[in-house]
């Protein structure tokens, strides 16, 4: 199964999440709960599951020292696909105002 980490500016429009979602073909989505009210309604539309999980102390390997100061680990994407219990197979990836990584969970 693939889970789409997902990590996203407050607001931004569902279109355009759907769009980077569905480019991935995951199974699962998975966000922090902050991040639920933009998400969800993707989810729902996409048909697929929504996780919401706890990031803060999730090592991932990329880094970015603003997303480190305000959530705690270096990537929401990475970090939300590794807490949901995946193995991360696709470092994150931005695309304007949203960040997806991939990981596989047996």
């Amino acid at each position: 199964m693939r889970i789409a980490g997902i990590g996203c500016r407050p607001g931004t429009p569902p279109e355009i999440l759907a769009a980077v979602i569905m480019g991935a073909k995951p199974d699962a989505i998975a966000t922090i709960p902050a991040r639920e009210a933009e998400l969800r309604p993707v989810a729902a539309l996409l048909n697929l599951p929504l996780r919401l999980v706890e990031v803060a102390g999730v090592v991932t390997p990329t880094q970015s020292p603003r997303i480190t100061a305000a959530f705690g680990t270096g990537s929401v994407a990475e970090a939300a696909a590794i807490a949901a219990g995946g193995r991360l197979i696709q470092a994150r990836q931005a695309f304007g105002t949203v960040t997806i990584a991939i990981a596989e969970v047996p």
